[in-house]
């Protein structure tokens, strides 16, 4: 790496996701008050609300949506607005 590039607070940072407690560590300029102690270290910590382990995207677990039974409530909402044989 060359001398000189990186800002000086440049460090390993714990990222926290608190929707499911995953713990990662990674490289980062990133400011933080509270810290963190993984595997007997001590990290400045950044709260994440959503990361890798918890977006549907990544983890694979998407929600199931009915689309059959939604048609079924449309038309049954529409129906009244719709011109009847004869009409």
């Amino acid at each position: 790496m060359k001398k000189g590039i990186h800002p000086e607070n440049y460090r390993v940072v714990a990222f926290k996701d608190m929707s499911n407690d995953d713990v990662f560590l990674t490289r980062s300029t990133a400011e933080s008050k509270e810290t963190i102690e993984v595997d007997g270290v001590e990290y400045p910590l950044i709260k994440l609300e959503i990361s890798r382990s918890s977006h549907p995207y990544y983890t694979g677990k998407y929600k199931l949506v009915d689309t059959a039974g939604r048609i079924d409530k449309f038309k049954n909402r529409y129906a009244k607005f719709s011109k009847k044989k004869g009409e």
